[in-house]
């Protein structure tokens, strides 16, 4: 009941921030047709050229987190994270990724696994909260400090804050196995985690660097779409509303992918409207941004997911 009403909330405020406006959805589809006409049409097919490139990091960084297991060269990491990534999509919080990176293991102890994934994906947080911060910042500078300097002087050490704690979790993550091995429920899950502590600080460094290798890549992306959709800004507020964006996104929980991509576009249209930007022509440029990296791989991924079904049967693929 509670996954239902959180994506009922998702499409109704989408519906509030884009459909209350008097012919506001009429306009969509002259929006569609001039990115189609646009001499710059060719920025979509860039984007999707990058696609690739995006999860190349993401099965780099995989191959690296899953050497601690087991050896697994970068093809196999490429087709986990795209198994991952398919199952992912059809599950809350993406917790359908963790079963498809497991599945791929030949390590008879796959569970041991959920460790290495909790910290590729906990570095890739980071990497999204040390740039959306900076991000924010600039909102903060330019919207907040003129009127409310008190206030943003608060949000401003919160954000150092933020930055300076998941930097510490990150490095330390031998305190969170002992943290959870110290409270009596929660240590018959210390055997899936334990992994979690093999990593030295230069393999976080290096997986962190990976991590923001990816993010620079969808943020690209991103502008990409931006400037395909007639969204005309300077080069920081470009960089400054879609790190923005990514943060927003990334600490608000999701319940479905539904829920996940509307998220998204909220924070888009909020961000960049208050940048004078057409609400419309940023939500497409995200949704764009949705389908490329998200629900092309996904459905590309399904030929991973068979084959595997298959493997598993012992059928010949």
């Amino acid at each position: 009941m509670g996954k239902l009403l959180a994506v009922a909330l998702t499409v109704f405020l989408l519906y509030q921030a884009i459909g209350t406006a008097p012919d506001t959805l009429l306009s969509w589809p002259d929006i569609l047709r001039k990115a189609v006409q646009s001499q710059h049409r060719y920025l979509f097919i860039l984007s999707a050229i990058l696609i690739p490139v995006n999860w190349a990091f993401e099965a780099r960084k995989w191959q690296r987190l899953g050497h601690k297991l087991e050896p697994i060269s970068f093809l196999r990491a490429y087709r986990a994270v795209m198994v991952g990534l398919t199952l992912g999509f059809i599950t809350p919080n993406r917790l359908g990724d963790y079963a498809g990176r497991v599945l791929e293991l030949k390590n008879k102890e796959r569970l041991e696994a959920i460790g290495a994934i909790f910290i590729g994906r906990f570095c890739q947080l980071v990497a999204t909260v040390l740039a959306g911060s900076g991000g924010l910042l600039y909102f903060i500078l330019q919207f907040g400090w003129p009127a409310y300097p008190a206030v943003s002087l608060s949000l401003f050490i919160l954000l150092l804050a933020l930055c300076a704690g998941a930097l510490l979790l990150l490095y330390h993550a031998k305190a969170i196995v002992a943290l959870v091995a110290a409270i009596k429920p929660l240590r018959r899950f210390v055997p899936y985690i334990a992994v979690m502590g093999n990593y030295t600080s230069s393999e976080i460094s290096e997986l962190l660097w990976l991590s923001l290798g990816r993010y620079a890549v969808f943020l690209g992306q991103f502008i990409l779409l931006l400037i395909l959709f007639e969204v005309q800004l300077n080069p920081v507020q470009y960089l400054a509303g879609v790190s923005g964006t990514f943060f927003l996104k990334s600490v608000v929980p999701s319940v479905s992918f539904l829920s996940d991509l509307g998220v998204r576009e909220l924070s888009a249209m909020y961000l960049f409207g208050l940048l004078g930007q057409v609400r419309l022509q940023v939500l497409s440029a995200s949704l764009s941004l949705w389908l490329l990296n998200i629900a092309v791989p996904s459905a590309a991924g399904l030929y991973f997911v068979l084959r595997l079904r298959l493997a598993r049967k012992g059928v010949k693929v």
